[in-house]
């Protein structure tokens, strides 16, 4: 049977009781969450597969081979997207200490990066001297998309997501570099590829269509905005997947490091703070200190995206970072639950901010979230408990000042 809990202690939690699993607490709500008949959830189950059944030895050497593939066919040997996060900075790392290869490094800003997270950069690109290209599009666009996937799908960040995924495939062709590497797998997380399926996840745009883009694609979004905007078509550039018929006359591969190789977040971003000095930091509504200071620290907006979360299927990122843990067993479920309690659903200072860009009131953001709300979940727009500020931001960038 599924473990059914009224909720962890926190005041936004549903009256109605939502199912989790019974091993990493995710909720019935969680995307593409399935539970068997012992109350396990699929990607429990997909995380003792990655560890009992795949032949890691063997898949390293098909990366091996894929790597003496594309060496030396482009400018550059690879492209590498990079957000500058602990899982793209492990894995230039290591495509740079452990195959010395020569990647063209693409870095989409998508307007909110935080300044431990520039110093990063510039020391990890340093260290490991590579070439950058980095890319930060028309803030006067980035905002109306905001609002407009807010509006639609109650999720700002469609800008965010298109962008880091279909710029880097379009620096692909015009630099004659066939060979893209990500980081993680997304079978880490959810169940939209699993580690169980026999073909490696390709970061294609079928992917890309499938959970990438929420549904719109930058054609549907000149549709949805052209009218209340001065919008030029060629804004929507760096959000628009390539042309599949341009990618494979490049013979392009476009995979994730994850396949290749077990993930492991907390010893590869021990492993980053060492060789690279590579630092986390606080991020809202997330316990302070070091036991997720590796966590989602490249975006200032990441304590509104977490709390949208929240209030549409009733739970955040420390519940999605327990549940890591625990399968990992890095955490039990009773130390996870006391976490949740402390720190889940907690009202971001930065929505203050966020509400300022998209010239919005509370009133106005929590009815369109409403509507996005995935059932059972009801959550409780009146609370007011608040997350803490963190150290740095009064640097955020103000609309009003």
């Amino acid at each position: 049977m599924e473990e059914t809990r009224q909720g962890t202690g926190t005041p936004h939690m549903a009256a109605a009781n939502l199912r989790h699993c019974v091993r990493c607490g995710l909720p019935e709500t969680y995307e593409t969450i399935e539970f068997d008949a012992n109350g396990v959830c699929n990607i429990c189950n997909q995380r003792k597969f990655k560890e009992e059944k795949i032949d890691w030895s063997s898949r390293k050497e098909m990366f091996d081979d894929v790597i003496e593939q594309y060496r030396g066919k482009g400018e550059y040997d690879c492209i590498v997207p990079f957000s500058g996060g602990k899982d793209s900075t492990f894995t230039l790392y290591h495509l740079i200490t452990e195959y010395k290869v020569k990647p063209l490094v693409i870095q989409f800003d998508h307007g909110f990066m935080r300044q431990t997270l520039r110093e990063n950069n510039q020391r990890t690109f340093k260290k490991l001297g590579v070439d950058v290209l980095s890319f930060t599009p028309n803030w006067h666009v980035v905002k109306r998309l905001m609002k407009e996937a807010l509006i639609r799908k109650g999720d700002f960040c469609w800008h965010c997501h298109t962008g880091i995924f279909s710029y880097p495939m379009q620096i692909a062709i015009k630099y004659s570099t066939p060979l893209v590497i990500w980081g993680e797998p997304s079978s880490e997380y959810t169940a939209y590829f699993d580690y169980r399926d026999d073909e490696i996840e390709e970061v294609d745009e079928t992917r890309f269509n499938r959970f990438v883009n929420l549904g719109i694609t930058a054609e549907d979004m000149k549709g949805m905005i052209e009218n209340d905007f001065d919008l030029d078509p060629r804004d929507l550039t760096p959000f628009t997947y390539p042309e599949l018929r341009d990618l494979k006359r490049l013979r392009y591969r476009s995979i994730c490091l994850g396949s290749f190789i077990p993930w492991d977040v907390r010893k590869q971003s021990q492993l980053i703070m060492d060789k690279l000095g590579w630092k986390g930091d606080d991020v809202e509504g997330m316990p302070p200190g070091e036991i997720y200071s590796y966590e989602k620290i490249e975006c200032a907006m990441q304590g509104v995206r977490d709390y949208i979360k929240f209030l549409k299927r009733g739970y955040g990122r420390v519940t999605q970072m327990t549940a890591l843990d625990i399968r990992s067993g890095h955490m039990t479920k009773e130390q996870a639950d006391k976490l949740i309690c402390a720190y889940e659903g907690k009202k971001p200072p930065s929505l203050e901010i966020f509400l300022e860009y998209l010239q919005m009131s509370e009133a106005e953001f929590n009815e369109i979230v409403e509507k996005t709300v995935v059932p059972p979940f009801r959550p409780d727009f009146s609370c007011k408990d608040c997350a803490k500020k963190t150290h740095d931001f009064h640097t955020w960038y103000r609309e009003t000042k």
